[in-house]
């Protein structure tokens, strides 16, 4: 194999696969990146057994051919060359070095052989639906903070993504829930997606997607079976394993009769709650909400450090009431909020809280309270 190409070509799909390479790895192949080059074009492939990403990118091919280096020092190595310089890999004719060449600069890798690359065969897709990247991106923008990180309840690790007929209308719903918060966020189902499978996308999956839909301009193929998902975006295919198990019934704690409300300009409850949790402990960041007509008064103490209390002016007419809540995931919620205010429907201090927001009704965040 023997190509040229330009750098910053190379360097965007690199930064695009390298990341799904697990820093450690037991099984040497797993750490590397295949490069196959074919006609006018370099395929770079990477794995982790669980999520795979291929790219193409135009190259000057010299002699075809395909190998696998080390991909995060290849991308280290490319990232570290001048910009706008070429690049040119060749591989040694007994195939166990590639050369990496750019003006004065030479490096050689070690390589092992294409043969022994995993490939993650997907099967047959049951669904196919294309949606905008902006539409997909903000499903997971307003739902990605509340995914579990808790090993043992595995199938919390992960977005729900299912279709639901609401108001009349199909949606397609993503929800994410760590048993303290649920995010949930709808846009109306895109032709192809009625009757698809629920499916848990997995928390690595989720990320690397986020971070692949820079382009919100762009429409993604989306395919779907019972255990895989495949996401192609221009030159682009992600396939990921899906999350083996069953999502909960998240629509049981989405509270129905939260009759007290509270409206409150986000901004400003945003900044009064990160204000006075400055003084809070790590462990129990809890914030102290108390409620009476038209006020709203925080307060945080710390047995270790001291106390701290700030009033807002909230439209709330109901009884007087004191709740709880994590400061940091009280945080988490009203950055996902686009509107002006924020609403607030709460129940008594032992009941979840429904918050919603003012831009529209197509996500919704449910939050347990704390006790203080």
């Amino acid at each position: 194999m023997r190509i040229t190409l330009e750098r910053s070509n190379l360097l965007k799909s690199l930064n695009h696969v390298h990341r799904v390479v697990e820093r450690r790895n037991t099984i040497p192949i797993l750490s590397n990146v295949l490069l196959r080059a074919s006609g006018n074009d370099l395929a770079l492939k990477a794995t982790d057994l669980d999520l795979e990403i291929t790219e193409e990118l135009p190259a000057m091919v010299e002699t075809a051919g395909a190998t696998t280096v080390p991909a995060h020092l290849l991308y280290e190595i490319v990232r570290k060359l001048p910009d706008g310089s070429e690049v040119l890999l060749a591989v040694n004719p007994d195939g166990s070095t590639m050369s990496v060449q750019s003006g004065r600069s030479k490096f050689s890798l070690q390589c092992l052989p294409e043969a022994d690359f995993p490939d993650l065969t997907a099967g047959s897709f049951t669904h196919s639906f294309k949606i905008k990247a902006s539409d997909l991106k903000m499903l997971i923008d307003r739902t990605q903070f509340a995914i579990s990180t808790e090993e043992t309840r595995y199938y919390l690790n992960g977005i729900f993504f299912h279709t639901i007929e609401t108001g009349g209308q199909l949606k397609l719903r993503a929800v994410a829930t760590d048993g303290h918060r649920l995010a949930r966020a709808d846009i109306e189902a895109p032709s192809g997606s009625e009757g698809m499978p629920g499916i848990i996308i997995p928390r690595k999956t989720v990320g690397e997607l986020q971070k692949l839909m820079d382009d919100a301009e762009a429409v993604v193929t989306v395919e779907v079976s019972d255990a895989k998902i495949r996401f192609t975006l221009g030159g682009i295919v992600m396939t990921s394993k899906l999350i083996d198990g069953t999502f909960p019934d998240y629509q049981r704690v989405i509270p129905t009769g939260n009759d007290k409300e509270m409206r409150v300009d986000c901004q400003s409850f945003t900044r009064a709650v990160d204000r006075v949790s400055t003084i809070s402990s790590e462990r129990g960041r809890a914030v102290k909400l108390a409620l009476s007509d038209g006020q709203l008064l925080l307060t945080v103490n710390n047995p270790d450090s001291g106390s701290a209390t700030e009033e807002v002016a909230v439209g709330y007419e109901s009884d007087p009431m004191e709740i709880g809540f994590n400061a940091k995931y009280l945080l988490d919620i009203t950055a996902q909020l686009s509107g002006e205010d924020a609403i607030f429907l709460l129940a008594d201090a032992g009941s979840p809280t429904l918050v919603r927001d003012t831009a529209g009704d197509d996500a919704l965040y449910v939050l347990m309270p704390m006790r203080v």
